[in-house]
């Protein structure tokens, strides 16, 4: 008895007479997925280059004393205004302090002054921002207020805060912190005004949910991402900022070593002494170039429109 041939799902779906045609070899060799940590940095590169080169900063911030330094603000006038060598490695100001453990020690003031400011405007901006996009009877009062701040340069309104006030790293960050808020608060009122209307959110308040619960559950999960992103902008200009404050006095005292006040005290030698304000004018733009790196990376990371995808 002979045997029953056994057909492909293919030849048996070929009609009768014709021959099912072979099928097509793989061209491209199968794609394999990368996971992981180092998969993620590898589709992120631009995160990855920022995040290694802010935690450089923060290194050479946090272990300023170890890495051959000496008291910032020591002076030492027989020693002034002496160039870039083996000794002093940036040189020496027109105090004779050595301007290489100025501009280390200048990394903590700036780092603690951006991260201070993302950290109290993401938190205080995101509350308002939540309270007016889904309150509608408050919206029209705190906008009218936001808006009334984002009229103001934020500069100007940092240079008028600090004239109010003596000048200390607190009140830079107090100072740059009122300026950035409503940015943010505009940004997630935009964010919770699409919220608002999708069918989840609605259907939680036909559920009778109360009001807090929604913003708690719903809304601020999903402004979260924006936010994020939005605190690694603000953290850069906060560090320009505290930079111009301090470059024009109207900043942190000039007894604290900032990379601010180290520009504004070797901008009258700028002509015969550059490397005063050159050194520190790279290590501020290293770290802002960072940080921006680090926030386009996040927002390509959390965006599934931009993201990289294997």
């Amino acid at each position: 008895m002979a045997s029953a041939t056994v057909l492909s799902p293919i030849e048996a779906a070929a009609p009768e007479g014709y021959a099912a045609a072979a099928p097509l070899p793989d061209v491209l060799p199968p794609v394999k997925p990368r996971k992981g940590f180092i998969g993620f940095l590898r589709r992120n590169p631009t995160m990855a280059i920022g995040g290694f080169l802010l935690l450089l900063m923060l290194c050479v911030a946090v272990f300023a004393p170890l890495l051959w330094t000496v008291d910032p603000t020591a002076l030492a006038p027989a020693k002034r205004t002496r160039e870039p060598s083996a000794l002093y490695w940036f040189g020496t100001d027109m105090l004779g302090r050595d301007v290489y453990s100025r501009v280390l020690f200048g990394a903590r003031v700036s780092l603690l002054v951006g991260f201070s400011v993302a950290i109290l405007a993401s938190v205080i901006g995101m509350a308002i921002g939540m309270i007016s996009g889904y309150v509608r009877l408050a919206d029209s009062i705190i906008m009218r207020v936001m808006d009334g701040l984002m009229s103001i340069p934020p500069i100007l309104l940092a240079i008028a805060l600090m004239a109010l006030t003596r000048g200390s790293v607190q009140n830079v960050i107090i100072a740059i912190t009122i300026a950035e808020i409503p940015r943010v608060s505009r940004l997630v009122r935009g964010v919770v005004l699409s919220l608002r209307e999708q069918p989840y959110v609605e259907a939680a308040v036909a559920a009778g949910t109360r009001t807090p619960m929604i913003i708690w559950r719903h809304i601020l999960p999903n402004t979260l991402a924006p936010i994020t992103v939005q605190a690694t902008y603000i953290c850069a200009a906060a560090m320009i900022t505290e930079a111009i404050l301090s470059f024009i006095g109207a900043g942190t005292p000039p007894i604290i070593p900032s990379w601010g006040n180290i520009m504004a005290e070797g901008r009258a030698l700028w002509q015969v002494k550059p490397y005063i304000v050159f050194f520190p004018a790279i290590f501020l733009s290293i770290t802002v170039l960072a940080v921006n790196l680090l926030g386009d990376g996040l927002r390509d990371a959390l965006d599934p429109r931009m993201a990289k995808r294997l």
